[in-house]
């Protein structure tokens, strides 16, 4: 059997599929356009059932097991979305179901994985070390381990995802998907490079990684992957340092591009998800859009982002939105000595004012290292419409002999 699967397997697994997944909608982003010069749209996987494509691979792998295999059950090791996919599929055909989580996982994806019916076991820091629990766990119990990217299967009901990406859009010339472990765009490149073929085009398949876990450049660069130290990352559901090595041999022969993108690039995307397609998505999900924000991507022609999961923590969300507007240039925080005499505060409000900014919050205090006896310090955090007036807002400070600093966020 050829390690790269054929548009006939993808296929058949779609068909396999219809009744456990959903055909997510496609819409087009005039924003995102406009950003990148040329027609973007947005393929809303984070409208898939569990929240996130993970319960294509995941239904498709347990649909191949034997009744044996079945019997014996299944193990997982998961920051979320694959446990929930997992555990969503085994509750469907009857398996038995362990998974286990790194400590701190956001709380939403572990009751929903517990809801599915999975018994869930909370050890371990990170993914690399869940994975190994579960792989220990298969070998004393002789359950079935469910890798969450590294086996044939998994990368051919992920690939279904590429039949409906060509499917709504034929005309895509680029698509954009995240990169964790490798298991989504060794599908889908496969799967659309072969649909593209079949109908005379090419289309060109970019992968994008959170710049603190982005082990895909160095594994293509050794010829083979490589195991990197990641760095804490909002983008958990892929934060993987070392790429699956089933995908692997897919991506470094089918995939045109990888890119990185910073947790700011990250928040920024998030934040205008909200505000433009009034959508919610996680941070792994929305590494696509980051991209566009962060000047990753050339255009030429029709761009397609994968948005891959909806997952996220509403306190993370908050967070994360707080985050985004921040690098966004449209919340700050400053800080301005004052002579300590009445009427200053209500000057500088009235200066940010007639600025147009608006003052959201404000600590006013005569405590503080390097003030003189008859100062204070005035700490007001202030939104604006963007990088540029937050400059004319600090401008109209200074000009009125103030000196604003900008307190890092």
């Amino acid at each position: 059997m050829s390690a790269v699967p054929s548009l006939a397997e993808f296929e058949e697994a779609a068909r396999g599929l219809e009744r456990v997944i959903s055909h997510t909608p496609t819409l087009p982003s005039r924003a995102l356009s406009d950003i990148l010069g040329a027609p973007v749209v947005l393929k809303m996987e984070n409208l898939q059932r569990t929240g996130s494509f993970k319960i294509r691979g995941a239904a498709y792998r347990l649909s191949q097991l034997t009744a044996e295999e079945r019997a014996r059950g299944v193990v997982a090791a998961s920051a979320g979305n694959h446990a929930q996919g997992v555990a969503l599929a085994a509750q469907a055909l009857g398996i038995p179901a362990t998974i286990f989580m790194p400590l701190g996982v956001p709380v939403p994806k572990l009751l929903a994985t517990r809801g599915y019916g999975a018994e869930v076991v909370l050890e371990g820091e990170t993914v690399a070390t869940s994975l190994r629990l579960a792989a220990d766990f298969a070998e004393r119990t002789g359950a079935v381990m469910i890798h969450p990217f590294d086996h044939r299967d998994i990368v051919i009901g992920q690939g279904t995802l590429g039949l409906e990406l060509i499917e709504d859009a034929p005309d895509v010339d680029t698509i954009l998907v995240g990169i964790g472990g490798g298991g989504l765009i060794a599908g889908v490149a496969t799967a659309v490079k072969a649909m593209a073929a079949k109908a005379g085009r090419t289309v060109r398949v970019i992968g994008v990684q959170a710049e603190n876990a982005a082990a895909m450049a160095p594994s293509l660069e050794a010829g083979h992957p490589v195991e990197i130290e990641t760095h804490p990352t909002i983008a958990d559901g892929i934060l993987v340092s070392k790429p699956g090595a089933v995908p692997f041999e897919i991506i470094k022969d089918l995939v045109d591009e990888i890119v990185t993108v910073t947790d700011d690039d990250i928040a920024r995307a998030i934040l205008i998800l909200l505000e433009q397609a009034k959508v919610v998505v996680e941070p792994a999900g929305a590494v696509g859009v980051a991209a566009i924000l962060a000047g990753k991507i050339t255009a030429t022609g029709k761009t397609m982002a994968v948005l891959s999961g909806g997952n996220i923590d509403p306190l993370l969300l908050q967070r994360v939105v707080s985050h985004g507007l921040a690098a966004s240039g449209r919340y700050l925080t400053i800080r301005i000595p004052l002579p300590d005499r009445p009427g200053q505060l209500a000057r500088v409000s009235e200066l940010v004012s007639q600025a147009g900014a608006n003052v959201m919050e404000v600590m006013h205090t005569r405590h503080g290292q390097g003030l003189q006896i008859s100062e204070v310090i005035l700490q007001m955090s202030i939104e604006t419409r963007g990088a540029e007036h937050t400059e004319l807002t600090l401008d109209t400070l200074r000009h009125a002999g103030y000196d604003p600093s900008v307190v890092p966020d």
